[in-house]
Parts: structure tokens; sequence; C-alpha cells
């Protein structure tokens, strides 16, 4: 017993995860459970990965000193029998989770370009195909429709196969949509267009749900939100090119379709051009995981046999997880609302303010520019404080205020202050997209984080259809105002959901190694009178043990 008081108190008297060290626990391997990471040799030791240069390592006597069954105070027996039933938790840091987090954030970057890329030229695409401004809007709604059949099979993919076929197949689709377009360019063709977007829009279903898994897989606990934010930033960045490009590559000459078309043309090849280089980088830097894991989060975690791995019965935790159904719907809220008014924003400037096409673009980029910094942001300070609810309520709060201000100064006469009224409203609105997806894989744990950030996503995509739909429906019928007091109104109620949240750091606590101890493999067949809420796909929860509630400043 006092071995076992000392070892907990040490471990929470450690104000933080090391994520740049190597932990060895020594001791035998429960039966039917496989490290995720590396292959055992013959000898015991792991096989690196001669590709992979870890950054550094702790000499070994302060590796000792980390051991929860090592150090003075421990009695002889006693020690022996904690070292016994130990498991052994490795983890390093590798060079490689920067060029992979860059691979991935670029190739995002181009499929957000070719979400937004007709919607900000409205006026352009309806004057050349001679189309209805409907039909363009549909042309960025494909994106939210198409993902919310296909995030099952996808997050069912990558939890089956992994991070590198998922990666592939998004950057793939992404660079055979964009050839495809390469062929739309005729005003009669565009069916070809719609149909080349509706395969961009299957690359997404592959992309918008692997920030988690790539900043879990690769990045330390102390980066972890940071990497989480910059994968959402590419993405991010892809829709502000998006704004600007467009009308820059492509202005409005309606006197001269030939040169129209030409520069759409244009257009479409650069893209593709891009979105081919980017899929020869996914295929030779992006693996599945580096050879041992970055964090202990990730190193307590096994690979189940195919037999075992339920993802009905991961679906179903999810969802019976009260804190999680309340974190999709207002996740949703806020997200939809951001798509909705990424797609509209051309149509509100012009309606308000004409011949200003040109300064759509430059007021939607400042828009998620400033998203950009506030993701960023963010993220340092999530990994800094671990305050998730505090944050989230809060970045939800400014978003409301954001969303009202501009609101109500879109038809004052004066563009300049619509430019700083984006600007705050993006900074917010889109800075939110990273602190759910980080919040939704802390009050999971240790369910996969394909899993959670896909429903976040599919519930984003619901509600970014209907708000497009609606919104749109107002602005045309009504005038932008309308539409947008119809999303304040659904943006309170996402207040009040994300109030109602209780907030456990599941994953935090693994990394603070307070629990490691606690979680053991979970037989195939998981005994009648097993606690439903205890039941995960790989792991059962110690009953003596719970989660602490958020960290406080």
């Amino acid at each position: 017993m006092v071995a076992g008081d000392l070892v907990q108190e040490h471990l929470r008297a450690d104000t933080g995860a090391p994520d740049d060290v190597t932990v060895g626990m020594k001791g035998p391997e429960p039966d039917g459970a496989a490290v995720r990471y590396g292959a055992a040799t013959p000898g015991g030791a792991e096989e690196a990965d001669p590709d992979l240069e870890p950054e550094k390592e702790v000499p070994p006597d302060e590796r000792e000193a980390m051991l929860p069954n090592g150090g003075a105070g421990a009695a002889g027996g006693e020690e022996e029998a904690l070292e016994e039933g130990a498991k052994k938790l490795e983890t390093k840091l590798y060079l490689r989770r920067f060029a992979v987090l860059a691979v991935f954030s670029l190739y995002s970057l181009v499929n957000a370009f070719q979400w937004i890329q007709y919607s900000i030229i409205t006026s352009v695409f309806t004057q050349y195909y001679g189309v209805s401004s409907s039909s363009v809007d549909w042309l960025s709604i494909v994106y939210m429709v198409a993902y919310v059949p296909l995030i099952f099979p996808a997050t069912w993919l990558l939890d089956r196969k992994g991070l590198r076929l998922t990666a592939l197949l998004g950057s793939g689709l992404n660079c055979a949509g964009a050839w495809i377009k390469c062929g739309s360019g005729s005003p009669e063709l565009f069916g070809v267009t719609m149909t080349a977007q509706v395969i961009c829009s299957v690359a997404q279903v592959f992309i918008l749900g692997l920030p988690s898994r790539v900043a879990s897989v690769w990045f330390g606990p102390r980066e972890v939100s940071t990497a989480c934010a910059t994968a959402v930033l590419g993405n991010q960045l892809g829709t502000a090119i998006g704004f600007l490009l467009p009308p820059v590559l492509v202005p409005y000459t309606p006197d001269d379709i030939q040169l129209m078309g030409h520069n759409i043309s244009i257009m479409f090849y650069g893209t593709a051009g891009i979105s081919t280089g980017l899929f020869i980088l996914t295929f030779i830097v992006i693996k599945d995981h580096p050879p041992l894991p970055p964090s202990q989060a990730q190193a307590v975690l096994t690979d189940s046999p195919p037999g075992d791995y339920s993802y009905t019965q991961s679906i179903f935790n999810l969802m019976k997880n009260k804190a999680f159904v309340l974190l999709l719907i207002s996740y949703g809220i806020m997200t939809g609302s951001f798509y909705s008014v990424s797609t509209l924003l051309s149509q509100m400037i012009m309606a308000c303010y004409e011949k200003q096409e040109l300064n759509a673009g430059r007021i939607g980029l400042t828009l998620v520019v400033a998203g950009m910094v506030g993701s960023i942001l963010c993220g340092l300070w999530l990994d800094h404080t671990k305050t998730y609810k505090m944050t989230t309520l809060a970045v939800y709060i400014l978003s409301f205020l954001g969303m009202v201000v501009f609101t109500f100064t879109l038809n004052l006469d004066n563009i300049y202050l619509v430019f700083f009224t984006a600007g705050f409203l993006g900074f917010f609105m889109t800075g939110y997209l990273p602190l759910g997806f980080e919040f939704g894989v802390e009050i999971t744990y240790p369910e996969s984080e394909g899993t959670s950030s896909g429903l976040l996503n599919a519930f984003a995509q619901i509600f970014g259809i209907i708000f497009t739909l609606v919104q749109g429906k107002l602005t045309t019928d009504y005038n932008p105002l309308a539409g947008n007091l119809f999303l304040c109104a659904w943006i309170v109620l996402g207040v009040l959901l994300t109030a109602l949240i209780k907030s456990e750091l599941k994953r935090h606590n693994i990394n603070m190694g307070i629990d490691s101890n606690h979680l053991q493999a979970l037989p195939t067949e998981c005994p009648g009178d097993c606690p439903s809420e205890e039941k995960t796909n790989e792991f059962k929860l110690d009953p003596s043990f719970s989660f602490s509630r958020e960290t406080s400043l």
C-alpha cells in the first residue's frame, strides 16, 4: 500500500505530461493485446523506422525517476508486484510529424478552395453557364449533402484501415475532381463541372475528420491542440484563398464570354496541377502512425483483432454520451452558420453594395484569415490551460455578439465597417472549429478520434444545408437582415447547449499519468452484468476511478 500511495501522489504532483520523452514500464504484455505502435523483435525491442528521427530522449536516470513503479519508498515485494502488472508504455516524438501535418494541411487547403471558388463569383458562373444563382449555390451545398451519408463508411475505413489509406483517398479524389473540372470550360458543360464538384465533395469526407487523428497519433500532449488547430487552419486558409483568388483570376466580363471561359480554364488547370503534386507528396510522406506513440494516451491504446472491433458499438457509445450529444448539436449550429455565411456572403454584399464583387471576396478573405488567427490562438490556449469548456463557451458567446454586430452594420453604406465586423465575426466563429474537435476527443476518449470528429462534421453539414437553404431564401425574398437574424436565433440556442455540457478531460488525465493503471483490455465477450457506461470497443475503466472535471486556470 505504501508503494501504491507514493505512485498516485507522484503522478498527481506532475504538472504536465512530458511530450518529448521516452517512458518505459517493464512487464509482460496482457494476453490478446498488441501494442499499437511498432513491431516487436524476437529480442523484445521495438523496430524503429529508419526514416523517422526522434527529436530527443530523456537520459536513463530521469526515465527511471518517471516510472510509476519506480523510485524510493517501495517495499521489495510490492515493487515487484507492480512491475509484473505494469504495461510497457514508451513515447517518442518524431520530426516527421511536421511533414505529415504540412502535407495534410495543404491538400485540405486545395479541397476547401474548390468548395468556395464558385459561390464567391456567382455572377460570373451564372453568366457563363446560363444558370440561376441557386444552381451555383448547389455547387457549394453539394459538399454538405455528400458528407452526411458518406461519413459513416469513411470513419469506418479510418478505424479499420488507418490514416494513410484515408489520406490517399482524400487527396486522390480531390485531384481527380480538379482534373475533371478542366473539361468543363464550355458554356454548355455545367453538368461536367457539377460532376467534378461532387467528386471533390466525396474527397472532403476523407479530409474533414482527420485533424484530430493526425494530431493525436503524431503529436505530444503539450502540442496536440495546436497541431489540431493547424490542421484545421489549412482548410480555413483554402477558404480564404477561395475568397481572394477567383475574383482576381476570373473578373466579370459579360461582354466577352470567350475571355471569361479562358480565365475559368486557367483557374481550373492551376488547381489541378497543384492537386497532383500534393497527391504525390501524400503518397510519400503520410504513414498510419510513428513507430512509437507520442503520448501516454496513445500508448495505452491497443490494436484489437479485426473480429473484436465493433464500429456500430463505437457509434452507440458516443450517442449515449450526453455531453457529446450536446456538443454535436451546438457544434453543428456554429459550424453550419459559418458554412451558410461563407456560401451566401457574395449575395449579401451585392444586395447592399452594387458592383463590389472584388470587395466581397476581400471581405470573405478577412473573415477567414481572422478565423485562422483565432484558431491558432485557441489551440495554444488549450495546450497551456486545458480549459476546454470555458474556452468553448466564451468563444461561442463572442461569436454570437459578432454575428449580431455584423447583421446590424451590413447595410449602413460603409463597406470598410463591414471589413471590420466580418473580421471580428470570423475570428471567433472560425476559431471555434478546432475547439469543437478537441473538446469532442477529450470527452469521448478512448473512442476513435476519427469517429467523434466525423459525427461532429456530419451534424455541421446537416445544419449547414438547412441554414444555407433557409437563409438564402430569406435573403432573396426579403433582405440579408432577415437571413442573418435567423442565424442569430440559432446561435443563442447553441450557447445554451454549450453551457449544459459536463466536461470530463479523459484524455488529459491519461496524459497526466493519473489512470494508466485503470485501463484494461476488454475481452471480446463482455459479461452480461458489465455496466453499459463502462463498455468501449477496446477498454474498460476501473470502477474505482472517476475522471476529474475540467482543470481551472
